[in-house]
């Protein structure tokens, strides 16, 4: 089964404003990244569906999906908070960035796909029940995990997180929640400051100080993460992929290579082929030095399509 390539072009509309870092050229440095790889010719390619209200109320409340509905502007730009904003094609986009992981969700499960990356914005782990924040609008890696829960039935998802930054709203929606575990590493102090303890049994959240570096992240990972996600054995992987911890991301300093999410993805796969009958799904969450977003999603990609 070949590795599929999830997105849409409503994702270059949806725009916060001038110099704002979550931008439309991180989807297009993405596009590009992965022409100029040759990768776009080895992956079967699909467009994101706009997500139904009845799998959004499954992550958030129907009146946060109703107040998302109403604030979509008709011209300019209605802030959600300081960060995030809403431009008149934001609604949509957003919806496309919930509907791509449900769609990716259906492709590994209907067995149309070993795994899935889906390149859309905005991201959404930052999202929590009633609460848009942090350049997130919906929790777009929530939405697709009680998808895989309510519609394909499984008993054990996992949701790995390796952005920079916490996904606080995906510990908010989740935390408690037997049929799924999350874990990941994160920087802290750091926004969202949030994540220095485990809420619940299901979390496994691993602060890292700035400068960390190559060594201690997978030292983290291999010693603390990884083996709770073994002990787990998920049946479907999910993956909030942000790729904001690289050592040239602007907005960060955890100080990470195009080689660690190479070898993150890899152990993931590993993880995948012996309890998840090699299912991922892959979302794309931060990462804002274009050209080590570009990079770094090849070199994910071409793991999970075993071209590396």
């Amino acid at each position: 089964m070949a590795t599929a390539f999830v997105h849409h072009a409503d994702c270059v509309k949806h725009d916060m404003g001038p110099y704002h870092p979550e931008c439309p050229a991180r989807y297009k440095s993405i596009e590009e990244s992965m022409e100029a790889a040759g990768l776009l010719g080895k992956v079967d390619i699909y467009e994101a569906p706009l997500a139904t209200d009845e799998q959004l109320t499954r992550a958030h409340p129907a009146s946060y999906v109703e107040l998302i509905r109403e604030a979509a502007p008709e011209s300019g730009l209605v802030q959600l908070d300081p960060d995030t904003a809403m431009n008149p094609y934001s609604l949509n986009a957003a919806l496309r960035a919930a509907g791509a992981g449900v769609l990716g969700v259906d492709l590994v499960m209907e067995g149309k796909a070993q795994n899935v990356f889906c390149n859309v914005r905005p991201c959404g782990h930052h999202a929590t029940r009633n609460r848009a924040m942090g350049f997130c609008i919906f929790n777009n890696i929530v939405v697709a995990a009680y998808h895989a829960t309510d519609v394909h039935k499984l008993e054990r998802v996992a949701i790995v997180d390796f952005d920079v930054h916490h996904g606080n709203g995906t510990e908010d929606i989740v935390s408690g929640d037997d049929r799924i575990f999350m874990c990941g590493t994160f920087q802290h102090p750091f926004y969202p400051y949030s994540g220095t303890d485990n809420p619940a049994h299901n979390m496994c959240n691993v602060p890292l100080p700035a400068g960390t570096g190559s060594e201690g992240f997978r030292k983290a990972a291999e010693e603390i993460w990884l083996p709770r996600l073994e002990e787990f054995r998920p049946q479907l992987i999910l993956i909030s992929a942000g790729f904001d911890a690289h050592a040239e991301d602007p907005l960060a300093q955890l100080r990470l290579t195009d080689d660690d999410y190479a070898w993150v993805t890899q152990k993931l796969k590993d993880v995948a082929a012996r309890h998840s009958e090699g299912r991922i799904v892959s979302v794309l969450e931060g990462g804002y030095s274009l050209q080590a977003l570009g990079r770094s999603v090849v070199r994910h990609v071409k793991v999970l399509a075993g071209l590396e």
